[in-house]
């Protein structure tokens, strides 16, 4: 292999896979992360551009530059990752602290003291780190849920591993009498060869992360009501289904209740649309405040909801649904200028059967939720299956004691 070669392939894939993914983010600029990786191949490209012309350079410029760029490539990688997967911020003080030390070592061993050996250890070092640290941000989330994460750790934990050890390998390797001249005959080939496959590879895995965030978008589109941030109607169906059919095999319960804004056309005809999107917002968080974390909430129209919750009966649905409608009782909502409006909710609570559909168990939550709107409003009213013994019921804070009704 023909080192001169190889280092002007890896020149050449670092510009490719910069202006690929540069293309990339300049029509997807919202993807996480993705500017800072696109910064990290261009360090990458300016230090395979200075090993390209290092002969025509002055050697501390070319050391410098390559210090410089190297450290660059692999801090830019890991905060591009933490970026990705919502971590805060760090303050770079600390790195540009860390490449100006390496920096002014590097030229320490290469003006003072010249030592080719210290310098490729040197070179290494911070970008290893970082590259190690990446791996570690991104390995997340479970591997059969999100894999391009997992896939994308490995490559680029295998390649920060192996800038760390490679000096010990090649210590090894090469005798201590050999010079530098024999040191970096054996480490050109090597060295820049896993330097070309590491570029394909990362450049792939930040592919890879940017093709996840897109489906996860697009499915976060489908399946989510953008104005309460809630399952839509089809989504919330079809998680209905499965955790049904999870419960009827386990003998567990499973209730559904299906919720209506009392009066809602009245307060879009006070306050407006923008009033009434307020409104639908303020029901959802004021509901989630009641819920679990395995418990699902949809929109399935208008200003009506649906919730089911998994390992709850008749009487669990019924002191939830009360909690809720209490609460929302009490919490007014904000319409702007300081104002607020009263917003109440009807609620049906329909336990579910052993033999029960979804749309079985759905229709007969919405039957008690219009009874509930016929009795008044701000109520809860239970409907179970026929062949269901009423439990008894919570007492109401805002109506009458809570009668459950046999279909």
């Amino acid at each position: 292999m023909h080192s001169p070669t190889l280092i002007i392939l890896a020149a050449m894939l670092s510009m490719l896979i910069t202006a690929l993914l540069f293309a990339v983010w300049y029509f997807n600029r919202h993807i996480p992360g993705l500017r800072l990786w696109v910064l990290a191949f261009l360090s990458s490209s300016v230090f395979g551009t200075c090993l390209l012309v290092r002969d025509g350079l002055p050697e501390p410029l070319s050391v410098a530059v390559a210090q410089i760029s190297i450290s660059l490539t692999g801090y830019l990688c890991w905060m591009g990752s933490r970026v990705y997967m919502g971590r805060k911020p760090l303050r770079h003080g600390w790195a540009v602290l860390a490449v100006g030390l390496l920096t002014a070592v590097a030229l320490y061993f290469t003006v003072v003291r010249p030592h080719t050996g210290a310098r490729f250890v040197l070179a290494g070092l911070m970008s290893g780190v970082c590259f190690v640290l990446t791996a570690r941000t991104l390995a997340h989330g479970g591997f059969h849920r999100v894999p391009a994460r997992y896939l994308f750790s490995a490559m680029v934990g295998a390649h920060g591993l192996f800038v760390l050890l490679r000096p010990v390998a090649f210590a090894l390797a090469v005798p201590r009498d050999a010079g530098d001249g024999a040191l970096v005959a054996a480490l050109s080939q090597f060295v820049v060869l896993e330097s070309n496959a590491a570029l394909v590879l990362i450049g792939f895995g930040a592919l890879m992360l940017t093709n996840e965030f897109i489906t996860n978008e697009l499915r976060h589109l489908a399946e989510v009501d953008p104005l309460t941030n809630v399952f839509n109607r089809r989504a919330f169906l079809t998680l209905l289904d499965k955790a049904l059919s999870g419960a009827q095999r386990a003998q567990s319960g499973l209730a559904v209740l299906v919720l209506d804004l009392d009066h809602f056309k009245q307060i879009n005809d006070t306050w407006g649309h923008q009033g009434g999107d307020e409104a639908l917002r303020h029901f959802v968080q004021v509901a989630q405040r009641c819920l679990r974390n395995e418990d699902v909430m949809g929109r399935l129209g208008g200003e009506e909801f649906s919730i089911f919750l998994p390992n709850a009966d008749g009487t669990g649905g019924a002191a939830v649904a009360e909690r809720l409608r209490a609460l929302l009782e009490g919490t007014p909502v904000p319409v702007g200028g300081g104002a607020s409006a009263a917003l109440t909710v009807s609620i049906g609570v329909a336990p579910a059967g052993p033999a029960d559909a979804p749309d079985t168990v759905l229709q007969r939550a919405d039957e008690a939720m219009y009874q509930a709107k016929q009795r008044g409003r701000n109520r809860v009213e239970v409907l179970l299956a026929p062949s269901s013994a009423p439990p008894s019921a919570p007492d109401s804070a805002g109506a009458r004691a809570v009668p459950l009704v046999m279909g």
